[in-house]
């Protein structure tokens, strides 16, 4: 990165940090996302599937479908919005309710971006985590959560109904959608601030939709 005549040492070396941290998360979430079109796919072929077998059951007399096609179904469904977090975010494509926000300038849409990421995403993420924590927690230890108690293999959550999928595995992926999120706000901030100090040229910037996915 260069830097010019009037970024000090010690701010150079924390730009290249903050840059370096932008464009790992920015990598991470692409690829995650990037995935999640072929997590649809088979629930698509899973959920079409599920619903022949149940109509051919029913006319030949017997149960061709169990709970643990039906819950795949979900548990998949799940999957694509909790991985999708941080793709969706790093490409500007979550829905806004913008009333007045698209026809502002692009210096005061940053303002406006960092601030609610500031008050809201971030405070939000975080809170997210530390109340989703101990609920999925629970899924893999004993009730009191205790790390002396940690034997997966003796407290791992199934599914109540009969032939069900484990519960505790799409438990953590809650946790793992929202620490995907946490990220990418972070680096969204990132960009955020390098716009406000004129160094847009070290970013990249999402590409403005002509029909964005907004509410207005």
């Amino acid at each position: 990165m260069t830097t010019n005549g009037t970024t000090s040492p010690p701010r150079a070396r924390a730009w290249r940090w903050a840059l370096a941290y932008e464009r790992a998360v920015d990598a991470l979430n692409e690829r995650v996302g990037r995935f999640t079109p072929y997590i649809v796919i088979v629930v698509v072929v899973v959920g079409f599937t599920n619903v022949v077998l149940r109509y051919l059951g029913r006319f030949i007399g017997t149960r061709l479908v169990n709970n643990y096609w039906l819950e795949s179904q979900w548990y998949m469904y799940s999957l694509v919005f909790l991985l999708g977090f941080g793709y969706i975010l790093k490409h500007q494509i979550n829905v806004r309710v913008d009333f007045w926000w698209a026809d502002q300038p692009l210096r005061r849409k940053v303002w406006i971006d960092l601030v609610g990421h500031l008050i809201s995403l971030v405070p939000f993420s975080i809170l997210a985590l530390w109340v989703t924590w101990p609920w999925v927690l629970s899924s893999f230890t004993s009730q009191t959560g205790s790390f002396t108690t940690w034997r997966v293999w003796e407290i791992w959550e199934n599914s109540p109904d009969p032939s069900g999928l484990p519960r505790a595995p799409i438990k953590a992926m809650i946790l793992v959608g929202f620490a995907l999120l946490l990220l990418q706000g972070l680096a969204e901030l990132v960009k955020l601030v390098a716009v406000l100090t004129g160094h847009e040229d070290w970013v990249e910037l999402p590409v403005e939709h002509e029909a964005p996915m907004r509410i207005e």
